[in-house]
């Protein structure tokens, strides 16, 4: 049985083993709050995406996520798997659910956040986006999406009074 803290520090490894820093993330939580919460630092962000990290259903999705992506650049899947993985085909949507674990940990602004950061794919996410033959993010776009969107949820949560969108009459 695997602690706390190594799921911790397995889901760390393999973020940064495809590239993935946490202060990238924390990137994506600034973007998405900079326009509601006046003078949000990097600082803040990063606080928060770790905080998100620290929970068991998010490295279980990073664990389970990233093997299954490591699956298919080693084509070891079958198919038609191996095939709907490597070319992160739309209609597959598995790859939404395990992120959209993530996000409902935080809340209806998770979602929102998420959708945003699907559909524009700024920062990190692009990167991991871009299909190069060689590397398959097929999960790990998503669950970063996910982690970023949580985090900005958390923060918008945890002190209301802070987020314009929240003081709107």
């Amino acid at each position: 049985m695997s602690t706390d803290h190594h799921l911790r520090e397995v889901s760390y490894q393999l973020l940064a083993e495809r590239g993935v820093s946490l202060e990238a993330i924390a990137e994506l939580v600034l973007f998405l709050q900079n326009d509601y919460i006046p003078n949000l630092t990097m600082a803040e962000c990063l606080e928060s995406v770790e905080a998100v990290l620290a929970k068991r259903e998010v490295q279980n999705a990073i664990i389970t996520g990233v093997e299954l992506d490591k699956l298919a650049e080693a084509n070891q899947l079958s198919e038609p798997l191996l095939s709907i993985l490597k070319t992160d085909q739309g209609l597959y949507g598995i790859d939404e659910i395990l992120a959209l674990s993530i996000v409902n940990l935080y809340g209806s602004i998770g979602f929102t956040n998420y959708g945003y950061l699907d559909k524009t794919k700024p920062g990190i996410v692009d990167k991991l986006n871009h299909k190069d033959g060689y590397s398959c993010h097929t999960f790990l776009d998503d669950i970063v999406s996910a982690i970023a969107a949580a985090a900005a949820s958390r923060i918008a949560h945890n002190d209301p009074a802070k987020s314009a969108i929240t003081n709107q009459q």
